[in-house]
């Protein structure tokens, strides 16, 4: 049986993590930095080993603004669909960069497409990663549906603990920007603190308590 990939958090906190996959990205990585860093918000960024060596600059900056880097493979293949040592291998090698990089150990992951199977499930356990999914998936950003239609799927998802799921690396992502900026400020009307996965899992209650 397949572990159940985190979707969101049960906490009674009124607090949610954007998340950020493929980067990082010299324009749009940044470009979200400075929209978080408006309404003092923190995320978590899921980056790709092939483009933190491109951008090991931008990178330090996520980290010294006291964000999140989470492991998002090196190359960003369909884990299912390559060997356990070669998915193995696929974190290891993204895990050594992030820690050369920021001197730390990421301690959340997130498969490509979100596509696992047990072999995928058990490499990651055995790293002790917890695999992070989002609520948001309807939202599509990768496919630049519209930064309405970001923006609104997005915020139907918005409640204590969502994990939602956005996109700084590859093509164009202006629509996930505007998008992200509308729901930054949405939230911060609504007292929503913005917070890393693994800070929101450090608030995390067991199921059926009061």
């Amino acid at each position: 049986m397949l572990s159940v990939i985190l979707h969101q958090v049960h906490t009674r906190r009124k607090a949610l993590a954007l998340t950020f996959d493929d980067g990082p990205n010299p324009i749009y990585t940044r470009g979200i930095l400075d929209l978080l860093k408006e309404v003092s918000g923190k995320a978590t960024f899921f980056m790709i080993g092939e483009q933190m060596e491109n951008y090991p600059d931008v990178v330090r900056a996520v980290d010294s603004e006291g964000h999140e880097i989470g492991n998002h493979t090196y190359s960003h293949p369909y884990l299912s669909r390559i060997s356990k040592d070669e998915c193995k291998l696929e974190l290891k090698r993204t895990e050594i960069l992030i820690h050369k990089l920021t001197g730390k150990r990421p301690r959340v992951f997130r498969p490509p497409y979100l596509e696992y199977n047990e072999d995928v499930v058990a490499v990651s356990e055995s790293a002790g990663y917890r695999m992070i999914g989002a609520l948001n998936l309807d939202a599509q950003d990768w496919g630049q549906p519209g930064a309405g239609h970001i923006f609104d799927k997005s915020l139907e998802c918005v409640r204590n603990g969502s994990i939602l799921m956005f996109h700084d690396g590859y093509g164009d992502r202006s629509q996930t920007m505007q998008a992200v900026g509308w729901l930054l400020q949405i939230l911060s009307t609504k007292g929503y603190q913005l917070v890393t996965v693994s800070e929101l899992l450090a608030s995390e209650q067991m199921r059926g308590e009061d």
